[in-house]
């Protein structure tokens, strides 16, 4: 460790709060395009997350222009192809399992908040399977963002590196807010990486940790007006003197 980063202390506290804070998952953006040296910038800030012994298990395809356009289409299509035929949902598997099979409190009560908080503010009422597939396939057109980031990691590894990978991310998405960018992670890719790992060139060794949507969140988009709770310290920390 050198002696910058044991004496280096943050001038502006309340920005890097304000970073932190004023993260959301933005679904609607605008098309206003990122330049790529910015994107390599973040990445480059990120990837100081930790990792256990320094593995680094992190591997980001960033996705722009035309390959953007056309992953988009492809999984889109195999969406729709699942609405008409739900039969077809056995041939796409996540590789592994990101929520759990049987929902407990008080999850299950964050999850329906948080779904039928979303539905209401759009509009989309209970039964409107229609409106909810099209708002699901938003995650799928990454939600208007012109930049799109796939992430995976060597099979080989451990459990414990999707724990070094939620540092990165995490990094990600801060640095991201740092430079006036919004992002969304998105786990609904998991279930096409049949399509997405070919797509992007991945290796036969490779599994899909989850996709990110980066760009410049739109304003003026009320689905940008939603605001996730959090429970407060008292209920998640315990202080053992």
């Amino acid at each position: 460790m050198t002696q910058s980063q044991v004496s280096t202390v943050a001038q502006d506290p309340a920005s890097v709060d304000a970073a932190i804070e004023s993260r959301f998952s933005a679904r609607a953006f605008l098309p206003r395009p990122v330049p790529r040296p910015l994107i390599a910038d973040i990445l480059q800030v990120a990837s100081r997350a930790p990792s256990g012994t320094n593995t680094q298990p992190w591997k980001v395809y960033v996705l722009q222009g035309a390959s953007r356009d056309s992953l988009v289409a492809k999984v889109c299509a195999a969406h729709d192809a699942i609405y008409a035929n739900p039969a077809l949902a056995a041939e796409y598997r996540e590789e592994y399992d990101y929520y759990p099979e049987k929902w407990v409190s008080p999850y299950i009560d964050r999850r329906r908040e948080n779904g039928w908080s979303l539905y209401g503010l759009l509009g989309i009422t209970k039964g409107d399977k229609d409106r909810m597939h099209a708002q699901h396939q938003r995650n799928f057109r990454l939600f208007d963002a012109p930049v799109g980031l796939m992430f995976t990691l060597d099979r080989v590894m451990g459990r414990g590196s999707l724990v070094d990978y939620g540092m990165f991310l995490q990094n990600i998405m801060v640095a991201a807010r740092a430079r006036g960018l919004h992002t969304c992670p998105q786990a609904a890719w998991n279930g096409f990486a049949r399509i997405i790992l070919p797509h992007i060139g991945a290796g036969p060794d490779e599994m899909l940790v989850c996709g990110m949507a980066l760009g410049y969140a739109d304003e003026t988009d009320r689905v940008n007006s939603f605001h996730t709770p959090r429970v407060p310290v008292e209920q998640f920390a315990r202080w053992l003197d």
